[in-house]
C-alpha cells in the first residue's frame, strides 16, 4: 500500500478535502513501534478508489498531532469527510490493518449502493467462530453493520437476550428483526440478497 507523506496540517486538510475517507499515520522516524506500524501498513495489499493513507513524522511535522490532541505515536487516525472518526494507537500486525481497512472499503461500497441501507447490528464475542462467518458473509455482500461485543458490554448482552430470548451468539439484528446463528436463508431474505 502506498503511503503519502504529509508535511503540514494545511497540506493534510487540502488532501482530506479531495477524498471522502482517509487515514493518517502519525509516527516518529527513530521509534521501533512507529517503524513497526508503518511497515505493517505498507505491506497491506489493498486498492480502492477514494481510499488514501497519509503519514506524518511528528519530529518534523509539529502542527498535526497537537491539533487532534494526539500525545503518543504511532497513532493511526481515521477521517470521514475531513472529520476525525476514529483513533488506533500502537503497532498492530498487517492482518489487523488489512481487516480494519477492508471494513472501510465495504462501507464505501455500501454507501455507493442505490438501495436504502438497512440497520444491521451483530452481537458477537471474541472467541465465536460463527460470528466471524456472519461478518465475512456481510462483508462479501457489502453490507454495513455495527458490531457489539456482548462479552465486554453487559447492558448490550441483556438487550440482546430481551430481544431474542436467546443467549448464544452470533445474533444479527436487521431492522429490528433478530437472526440467531448463521441462518443464511433468513439473512438473504431480510437483506434482500440473492441466494448463492
Amino acid at each position: 500500500m502506498e503511503i503519502k507523506n504529509i508535511h503540514s496540517h494545511s497540506e493534510l486538510l487540502d488532501n482530506l478535502s479531495r477524498t471522502k475517507n482517509a487515514y493518517l499515520l502519525l509516527y516518529k522516524k527513530e521509534s521501533d513501534n512507529s517503524t513497526c506500524a508503518k511497515t505493517n501498513i505498507e505491506t497491506v495489499d489493498l486498492t480502492a478508489e477514494d481510499f488514501h493513507v497519509f503519514a506524518a513524522d511528528v519530529s518534523e511535522v509539529r502542527d498535526i498531532h497537537t491539533h487532534y490532541g494526539i500525545t503518543s505515536v504511532p497513532t493511526l487516525i481515521e477521517f470521514d469527510q475531513a472529520k476525525l472518526k476514529n483513533v488506533v494507537k500502537g503497532c498492530h500486525d498487517s492482518t489487523y490493518y488489512k481487516s480494519y481497512f477492508e471494513h472501510l472499503i465495504y462501507e464505501l461500497k455500501a454507501d455507493a449502493n442505490d438501495k436504502p441501507s438497512k440497520s444491521v447490528t451483530i452481537y458477537t464475542t471474541p472467541t465465536c467462530p460463527w460470528c466471524t462467518t456472519v461478518k465475512n458473509f456481510l462483508k462479501k455482500h457489502g453490507v454495513r453493520y455495527t458490531e457489539i461485543n456482548v462479552a465486554a458490554d453487559q447492558n448490550a448482552a441483556q438487550s440482546m437476550v430481551s430481544k431474542s430470548g436467546q443467549q448464544g451468539v452470533p445474533q444479527t439484528e436487521i431492522n429490528g428483526e433478530m437472526v440467531i446463528g448463521f441462518d443464511q436463508a433468513k439473512l438473504n431474505r431480510l437483506l434482500e440478497l440473492k441466494a448463492n
